[in-house]
């Protein structure tokens, strides 16, 4: 029997023809592509897309892990040392009369942003949900707002820090396509994508071309980078079901 390949590849975006990428080391050691030995960077979570990656990769349980070490260590696979982790979540959905869920969650909620901002090299922004109902008349659950915080704080990223060059934005998501641009052509400011692609049809996970060339470098989430950092029990970082 033929063995199974499970290296984990590492590719690199370029402007001009989505199918050029190259596979980098497999064992996810600094790139050479950004040489600066440990050249510091910022780190850009979009919680509602790991939430949804780490449950596929955890077999339909989240995987629980330190979001800060995690922020470290796919900065240090790059060669780069995380000087700060802005981290975009959102408040659990509350009804105008909360009923014994809603407050459980919301309370899980609020110890795990407590936690995470003891940290001062952690901040923390956070979006509410909101209920609505689709076409269907079925009930969905949507985030606003927490898109917009990390928009204005890539848009902030020069005054702020002026001392960054390459910055880690982990998300799918296209509407970030338009400041990355911005941030790319005005600031000069590297962007790495740390993201997961899945090619099956209507998946949650089917990445757009168009975010993968607006940005400088995109390298593939695997489990084995969650697993290696692993949430510190007595911690109690995240609470949340």
């Amino acid at each position: 029997m033929k063995e199974e390949n499970t290296e984990r590849k590492i590719y690199k975006g370029t402007s001009a023809d989505i199918n050029r990428m190259f596979p980098g080391d497999p064992k996810g050691s600094p790139d050479d592509s950004f040489s600066n030995s440990y050249e510091e960077t910022l780190v850009f979570i979009d919680e509602g897309f790991l939430d949804k990656l780490t449950k596929l990769l955890g077999g339909g349980k989240r995987i629980k892990f330190d979001k800060f070490d995690f922020a470290k260590r796919i900065a240090e696979k790059q060669g780069l040392s995380c000087k700060h982790l802005f981290y975009y979540t959102c408040q659990p959905f509350q009804s105008s009369s909360p009923n014994t869920e809603e407050i459980r969650r919301k309370r899980g909620q609020d110890k795990f942003v407590a936690s995470l901002r003891k940290n001062s090299n952690v901040t923390v922004r956070e979006g509410r949900v909101q209920r609505i109902i689709n076409e269907q008349e079925e009930v969905e659950f949507k985030q606003k707002g927490a898109d917009t915080l990390l928009t204005i704080d890539l848009s902030h990223i020069h005054e702020d820090f002026p001392e960054i060059n390459t910055i880690i934005l982990v998300t799918s998501d296209t509407d970030f396509c338009p400041i990355i641009k911005d941030i790319k052509l005005r600031r000069k400011i590297n962007v790495i994508l740390y993201s997961y692609l899945d090619k099956k049809r209507k998946s949650k996970f089917s990445l757009s071309n168009e975010l993968i060339k607006c940005c400088s470098k995109y390298v593939i989430l695997s489990k084995e980078d969650f697993n290696n950092s692993p949430l510190k029990i007595k911690k109690k970082e995240d609470l949340r079901e």
